[in-house]
C-alpha cells in the first residue's frame, strides 16, 4: 500500500489529546480554520491576536521508532516576553502539520491538525506513526499564511533489521552567555541520523552571575529561573538561536536533562544548597519540568505530573542499537559530602543510589531482554572512576557516579550478568572530551575491561578552552583506564556499525566569536565484543601550543565545579 493512501496514523495534542486528522488530499467546500489552519487569512488571525510569524523558535523532531517520531514546535510572536507567553493571546490556535517524502517538500505523505494551547505555552507535540522504516522524512507546520522552517526526521530500522550504519552525535552543556552555538551549526552540517542531548540544554543563572574570564559574550534575559514564566522565557531565548534551530531541524533528537535545566547540582527534592532555605524548590521543580516538556520533542508518556516527569526511556534503532536514556537527577540520593571532589565514606554506602531503585530495575531488565548489537546508555555524569589524588586517598567527584559507587557496580555487574554484547556509556556534564575503559574494579588496573565510555565536551560552557597534549593530563596517569582528554568545545560524532563503533571527537577552536570551523581532534574505535576504547587517530598539537602550560588536576576540577 502506498504511503499516499495509508490512513494508519495517530496524533496527540498536548494533555487533552486535542488533535484532528486531515487525510492527505482532502478538500473542503468552505475553509474551516479549525480543520484547515492553512486556509485562515492573516486578517482573520490578527482579529484573534496573531499578527506576526509565530514560528520564531524553529521546529524539532524526536524519539523515533520504526514507524514514526514526535514533531515539535512552539508558537511565539515575541519570544522574549517576560511573562513567558511569547506574545501569544490566551486562546488556542489550530496548527497544521505536514510530512513530506522529499527534501523539496513536494510530495505530501501525511498531514493533520493539532492544537497549540495556552496552558502548555502554545507548544505542539505530534506523535506520528504508520511511516516506512529506516528512511528520511521532512516536515513543517502552518498557521494561516505563516509557514515554519522545514525540518528533517528519520525513522528507525525495522526491529528485526540492522539497517545501514547509524550516524549518531551527542552533545551537552550549552551556556548561552559563554559563547556562540557554532558547534550546533557544524553538527547540523554533518547531517547525522540521530542526535543525543545529555543535559544542560539551558542554564538557570541571571546575567553577570556565571562568568568566564574576560567576560561573557552574550547575556541571559530575565532573573534566575524560578517560575514557569522564567523558564519559558529562558528556553525561548535559547530556542531563538539560529545555530540551535539548525541542529534541531537537521535530525531527530533524544533528550535528557542534567542539573541546570532546574538548578545546579540538585538531587531529587533537594536544591543545590540545602543549608539556604528554598521553600519554593518543589514549585520551582514543577515549573522547570513543565517548561522542559513544552520545549522538547518528547512523547506524551513524558507529560509531567506535578513535580514528577517520566524521562528515562528506551529507544531501539532496529537490531543495531538500543539507547537506554537515563535520568540521574530526579531519583538520586543527595550527594554524600557535598558536590565537589571529596574522599567521602558515603560514596561507597550500598544503600545509596544515583538512579533510584525503580529505574535501576528497569535498566537491568532491559539488559536481560536486549538483543541489540550495541547497548548504549545516554546519561549525564561521569561513569568511570576519576581519582584526582596520586596518593592513597581517593578524592573523586561526589556529583558523578564516583559518589554512588554501589550504583555503578550493580549496573556494571548487571550488564555482565546479562551478557550484554557491547555496553557503551555516553556522558556530558564535565565540559571536556574524555574517553575511558570501564572496569568492574577500578582499584585493580590489571583487571578486565568490561565496557567503554565516551564523554562529550560542552557546546559553549567555559568559553573557548585551550588545546593541550592529552598524554600530559595528570588524571590519565592516576587513572590508567582514562585514555583521552581535551579542553576545547565541540561534540562527538559516531558511526555505529555491526563490527565497530567509531567516535570522532570534534572541536571548534573558538566559541567567543562566531563562525569557527570544526576539526577532528581524535578518533577512537570500539570493536564488536572487544570492550574498551582504541585510539586510531590523534591530530598533532598545534606547535604554538607545545610550550603552553599543561592542564593541572586542580584546574580541571575548578573548570568542572566552579559555579556561582
Amino acid at each position: 500500500m502506498s504511503e499516499l493512501n495509508r490512513r494508519h496514523f495517530f496524533v496527540t495534542g498536548l494533555a487533552a489529546g486535542a488533535a484532528a486528522a486531515i487525510p492527505a488530499g482532502a478538500a473542503h467546500a468552505e475553509p474551516d480554520p479549525a480543520a484547515d489552519p492553512a486556509a485562515e487569512t492573516a486578517q482573520a488571525l490578527a482579529s484573534r491576536g496573531l499578527r506576526t510569524d509565530p514560528f520564531t523558535l524553529g521546529v524539532a523532531s524526536g524519539d523515533p521508532d520504526h514507524e514514526g517520531f514526535v514533531l515539535w514546535t512552539r508558537l511565539a510572536q515575541q519570544p522574549m516576553a517576560e511573562d513567558g507567553l511569547g506574545g501569544m493571546p490566551q486562546r488556542p490556535f489550530p496548527v497544521q502539520w505536514q510530512i513530506y517524502g522529499d527534501e523539496r517538500a513536494r510530495r505530501v505523505v501525511r498531514t493533520g491538525v493539532t492544537v497549540a494551547a495556552p496552558e502548555w505555552g502554545h507548544s505542539v507535540h505530534v506523535e506520528v506513526g504508520g511511516l516506512s522504516s529506516d528512511r528520511d522524512y521532512w516536515y513543517r507546520f502552518r498557521v494561516g499564511p505563516y509557514v515554519s522552517p522545514l525540518g528533517r526526521a528519520r525513522t528507525a530500522p525495522h526491529p528485526l533489521s540492522y539497517g545501514g550504519g547509524l550516524a549518531m552525535a551527542f552533545v551537552s552543556c550549552a551556556q548561552y552567555e559563554h559563547g556562540y552555538f557554532t558547534s550546533y551549526r557544524r553538527l547540523a552540517e554533518e547531517r547525522p541520523d540521530l542526535i543525543l542531548h545529555l543535559g544542560d540544554y539551558q542554564y538557570e543563572y541571571t546575567r553577570d552571575t556565571y562568568n568566564i574570564p574576560g567576560g561573557n559574550v552574550r547575556h541571559h534575559e530575565g532573573p534566575e529561573t524560578e517560575t514557569l514564566a522564567n523558564y519559558r522565557q529562558r528556553h525561548a531565548q535559547y530556542k531563538a538561536d539560529p545555530d540551535l534551530q539548525a541542529a534541531h531541524a537537521a535530525a531527530p533528537w533524544l533528550v535528557v536533562w542534567d542539573d541546570h535545566e532546574l538548578d545546579n547540582n540538585w538531587a531529587d527534592e533537594v536544591p543545590e544548597k540545602p543549608e539556604i532555605p528554598q521553600p519554593n524548590f518543589l514549585t520551582r521543580r514543577e515549573a522547570a519540568f513543565r517548561a522542559y516538556y513544552e520545549n522538547m520533542p518528547l512523547r506524551r508518556t513524558s507529560i509531567p505530573r506535578g513535580i514528577d516527569m517520566q524521562l528515562y526511556r528506551r529507544i531501539r534503532w532496529g537490531r543495531m542499537a538500543t539507547f537506554h536514556m537515563l535520568d540521574t537527577r530526579q531519583y538520586r540520593d543527595d550527594q554524600g559530602c557535598g558536590d565537589g571532589y571529596r574522599d567521602c565514606p558515603a560514596a561507597v554506602d550500598p544503600a545509596r543510589s544515583i538512579t533510584g531503585a525503580a529505574q535501576e530495575r528497569w535498566l537491568l531488565d532491559g539488559f536481560h531482554h536486549s538483543r541489540a548489537q550495541w547497548d548504549i546508555l545516554g546519561q549525564q555524569v561521569f561513569f568511570a572512576q576519576r581519582d584526582n589524588n596520586a596518593g592513597p586517598a581517593k578524592i573523586t567527584s561526589q556529583d558523578a557516579w564516583d559518589g554512588y559507587v554501589a550504583s555503578r557496580q550493580r549496573i556494571t555487574q548487571g550488564w555482565l550478568d546479562a551478557k550484554v554484547r557491547n555496553p557503551v556509556v555516553l556522558t556530558g556534564d564535565v565540559h571536556a572530551h574524555w574517553a575511558s575503559d570501564l572496569k568492574l574494579d577500578y582499584d585493580d588496573p590489571t583487571g578486565p575491561t568490561v565496557g567503554s565510555e565516551l564523554v562529550a565536551t560542552s557546546i559553549s560552557t567555559g568559553g573557548d578552552g585551550v588545546d593541550s597534549d592529552p598524554a600530559t593530563h595528570p588524571f590519565l596517569a592516576i587513572n590508567p583506564h582514562l585514555k583521552f582528554y581535551n579542553n576545547q568545545r565541540g561534540y562527538v560524532l559516531t558511526k555505529i556499525e555491526r563490527d565497530q563503533l567509531t567516535a570522532d571527537f570534534k572541536v571548534v577552536p573558538r566559541v567567543q566569536v562566531p563562525g569557527a570551523e570544526v576539526y577532528t581532534r581524535a578518533t577512537f574505535v570500539v570493536e564488536d565484543r572487544v570492550p574498551g576504547v582504541q585510539q586510531t587517530y590523534l591530530r598533532p598539537l598545534d606547535p604554538a601550543m607545545r610550550a603552553a602550560r599543561q592542564m593541572t588536576a586542580e584546574e580541571t576540577v575548578r573548570l568542572e565545579t566552579e559555579r556561582p
